[in-house]
């Protein structure tokens, strides 16, 4: 059986009306939600409404007796997320795109909550990826970046105004190094599994 996660103490706080950790939680966290729920075409007004949905959502779990086993973070935002896709699909909005820059799933299953471990270490992951590549420098950074972001290595090679060879060396390079600065990062091992 998973353990209780430290988090638990904000659906302990529902239960107990905690209001110093209950503002807590939604200053925390309630502006990841905005921005997801501004970012597919919603409103400030929306995110609130939504945020509050997901509380009280929460808090009837809570009532059944419900523990915390992974990050409230990624739980709150599985919610809100699944109930934002929800209303936009009621709305019938249906060329609908959902900006997800995250990296989170959008298949939500009923066992959605436990997943929501997985999906913040998917989010870690990419943070050490992010920390590591602003480490290796301007031009490794912006090679790698236009590379990631599809570019053809000759169509970089004229974007960074060098030759072809270079930038396909340079390319295994600056890989190289990415690599070794995530392996050798503390947080490497935490995020491997």
């Amino acid at each position: 059986m998973p353990e209780i996660h430290a988090d638990n103490k904000y659906i302990d706080a529902l239960l107990s009306h905690d209001t110093a950790l209950l503002e807590e939680l939604y200053a925390r966290y309630s502006g990841k939600i905005k921005y997801m729920v501004i970012q597919n075409k919603g409103s400030e007004a929306d995110a609130a409404d939504l945020f509050q949905e997901a509380i009280l959502d929460m808090y009837k779990k809570a009532k059944a007796g419900f523990t915390l086993t992974c990050p409230i973070e990624a739980f709150l935002y599985l919610i809100c997320r699944n109930r934002w896709m929800n209303k936009l699909t009621r709305e019938k909005n249906k060329n609908v795109t959902f900006a997800d820059d995250e990296g989170y799933s959008s298949e939500l299953k009923d066992d959605s909550f436990a997943n929501a471990e997985q999906i913040l270490i998917m989010q870690n992951r990419k943070n050490l990826i992010e920390t590591k590549l602003a480490e290796l420098g301007g031009n490794c950074m912006q090679l790698l970046q236009y590379n990631w972001a599809g570019k053809k290595l000759e169509e970089i090679a004229g974007l960074m105004k060098t030759s072809y060879a270079y930038i396909r060396k340079k390319k295994s390079d600056c890989m190289g190094k990415l690599i070794e600065l995530i392996k050798n990062s503390p947080d490497y091992k935490l995020l491997i599994n």
